[in-house]
């Protein structure tokens, strides 16, 4: 069991990191690992640091105010999805402008993992105010979320062990996730059609940063 830490704590832990970050030497991934496990230990009680900056918070974000990096520019050319919903979703992350692939990676699965997270919580939500046919819907879309938190938990597994064979198809996994989510609606209107968008959206892009290791970018 996750042992929480004071929120002052984490904003300096933060901070330190993002000073770190910066600097291109062997403590850069110590860091890096550091800040993602802590960020995911405490996402039941603070949503994943709502209250402070985070690679894992939310999506939505203003439009880069300077040409994005070249490295950031050729992942979000393949996702073959809104170009600029790729940027701005990386640029939530203060990091973003000069990650490495390494980095990138982190930040990518971390924005898929606080979307998937962050729709099942919403999900469970929707699920106590709901009655009748949609109940049903709601519940195969909970165990559908259920199924994508893992899979992007195994990513971050496979990351801090710098293995990253599986990534793509831990990607994807989450991404069929939010297509079952959505199909169990069928005909009539879903309240995850966004959720389930941006969460396909960010699992194109941990896709393209994963082969970034594996040679077939």
């Amino acid at each position: 069991m996750h042992r929480y830490m004071p929120l002052s704590l984490i904003a300096s832990l933060h901070q330190l990191f993002i000073i770190q970050a910066r600097k291109p030497n062997k403590e850069k991934k110590k860091m890096v690992k550091y800040h993602h496990i802590l960020c995911l230990s405490t996402l039941s009680l603070f949503q994943c640091c709502l209250f402070i900056p985070c690679p894992c918070a939310a999506t939505t974000s203003t439009r880069p105010l300077r040409p994005t990096s070249k490295l950031v520019d050729a992942v979000c050319r393949k996702t073959y999805s809104s170009y600029s919903f790729c940027v701005e979703s990386l640029y939530s992350d203060p990091r973003t402008p000069t990650a490495d692939r390494y980095v990138l990676a982190y930040i990518s699965f971390g924005l898929a993992y606080f979307n998937a997270s962050t729709t099942q919580h919403h999900v469970a939500h929707l699920l106590n105010k709901t009655v009748g046919a949609q109940q049903l819907q709601l519940r195969q879309c909970y165990h559908d979320y259920n199924g994508a938190v893992s899979a992007l938990q195994l990513a971050y597994d496979d990351l801090n062990s710098e293995t990253f064979l599986e990534l793509a198809n831990l990607a994807g996994v989450a991404s069929l996730a939010a297509d079952d989510c959505q199909a169990a609606f069928n005909t009539t209107s879903s309240p995850l059609t966004k959720m389930n968008r941006d969460l396909k959206g960010l699992c194109k892009i941990c896709v393209v940063v994963s082969n970034l290791f594996t040679g077939l970018a």
